[in-house]
């Protein structure tokens, strides 16, 4: 490290301590690095703990080992509110337990992709750490249901928990993790395979402030598990339920009838909802703005008549796969509230009926911004130009299949090239 031989330059003189250490707060990590070469001043300004309360190590992800962990721990101490080791691969239980035992206010960590972490880290955690609000263990693939125990014995304050692709969690550990930790706001529980309709009869038990729920891909979720997640969870916001291939309308209906400020649903391949449930969720959930229904094969221009009518803050909307969508329904969509003033994403790929006509339809969506129509067969390129005559802004991703030109006799047909368009 180099040090100039002058510490008393001007602004040094000018500005008080406290002043110099109120604009190094804004600096980011790697230039109070720098800032910290410039002066023995300023060294001891830059690393001031009162700088790092939070730090995010997902630039220098490869480089991340656990003694930096631990050092910045001992340096940052009691001031260190957020961190970030996102995709840090190299670090472990013992750096982990060295930081928890020296920062003992975190509130806010992100372990997502730490693989080498064990159920030792959420000890750690558990014992040390009774402030966290925010924790990300999204693929740690090897915490088990005992580190849910130990979270629900010592962070009570928790408020948001990850745990996406934890896959050896089964409902023994969400139930002690839900018996301790019952402020919890967003639960997200994708790929945990284990996951049955009992789990969720205890995150209804416990839970009532929950706002944000993701079940993606636990496919032995079945309507009578979202069933009681909708009876007891009135508050919910979000809702994941993409790869839930046993649900049926009946759980459109019960949250139709218990989750009135639903925002967001992803069902994507949930191939057994049909209009019946989209109209009834439509007619009671005025609030939603995101919608990702791709898969839902049975859902026809019907349910965007009802969306049309009903959600006039619609402004994300996937019907990718959803081939009985025509061009009337996007009609409906466009001249609707949500089609002029909300609407900004709208994909429909492989919607096999949909032609230009939909195209000229979308021109009324003034603030759409994006468009996808992979394999829409019936668009063309002349469609999509006419478009973007009247929509410069609005970004068209759009795949056109092999063309075979007809050959003269005895000739040797040429097969055009794929091309996907980005507009």
């Amino acid at each position: 490290m180099v040090f100039s031989n002058n510490d008393e330059g001007l602004i040094n003189k000018k500005l008080p301590k406290e002043l110099l250490l109120r604009i190094f707060s804004f600096l980011d990590i790697v230039t109070l690095c720098r800032c910290a070469q410039i002066s023995k001043a300023w060294n001891i300004l830059a690393l001031d703990g009162s700088n790092w309360q939070r730090i995010d190590l997902f630039n220098f992800q490869t480089d991340v080992e656990g003694r930096v962990v631990e050092n910045i721990s001992k340096r940052c101490g009691g001031f260190l509110r957020k961190l970030s080791l996102r995709g840090c691969i190299g670090v472990g239980d013992s750096s982990l337990k060295t930081f928890a035992q020296n920062c003992r206010n975190i509130e806010h960590l992100n372990l997502n992709g730490c693989t080498k972490i064990t159920d030792s880290t959420c000890y750690s955690l558990s014992r040390f750490c009774s402030k966290l609000k925010h924790l990300d263990l999204t693929s740690c693939v090897s915490i088990t249901n005992s580190s849910l125990k130990g979270i629900s014995e010592g962070c009570r304050n928790l408020e948001y928990l990850n745990l996406s692709w934890c896959d050896q969690i089964t409902k023994d550990g969400i139930e002690a993790l839900v018996r301790g930790c019952r402020g919890l706001k967003a639960l997200l529980l994708r790929g945990c395979t284990q996951l049955e309709d009992e789990a969720l009869k205890h995150i209804q038990n416990y839970c009532q402030e929950l706002v944000s729920l993701n079940l993606q891909s636990c496919s032995r979720i079945t309507d009578g598990g979202v069933v009681q997640i909708c009876r007891g969870c009135h508050r919910l916001q979000a809702l994941c339920l993409s790869g839930c291939g046993n649900l049926t309308d009946a759980s459109l209906t019960a949250l139709a009838l218990n989750c009135p400020r639903l925002q967001i649903l992803e069902a994507a391949r949930c191939s057994h909802l049909t209009d019946a449930g989209f109209t009834l969720l439509a007619r009671n959930c005025h609030d939603l703005e995101k919608m990702d229904l791709e898969e839902c094969v049975l859902i026809t221009d019907s349910t965007l008549v009802q969306l049309s009518i009903h959600c006039p803050k619609l402004q994300a909307l996937s019907l990718s796969h959803c081939e009985l969508i025509t061009d009337d329904g996007i009609l409906h969509l466009s001249n609707s509230t949500c089609g002029h003033e909300k609407l900004r994403v709208l994909e429909l790929d492989n919607c096999l009926l949909i032609t230009d006509v939909a195209l000229e339809h979308l021109e009324n969506c003034r603030g759409l911004e994006r468009l996808e129509l992979y394999d829409c067969q019936q668009v063309t390129r002349a469609g999509i130009k006419r478009m973007r005559a009247q929509l410069p802004h609005v970004k068209v991703h759009a795949y056109f299949a092999p063309v075979t030109p007809p050959t003269a006799v005895g000739g040797s047909g040429h097969r055009l090239c794929r091309c996907c368009v980005i507009l």
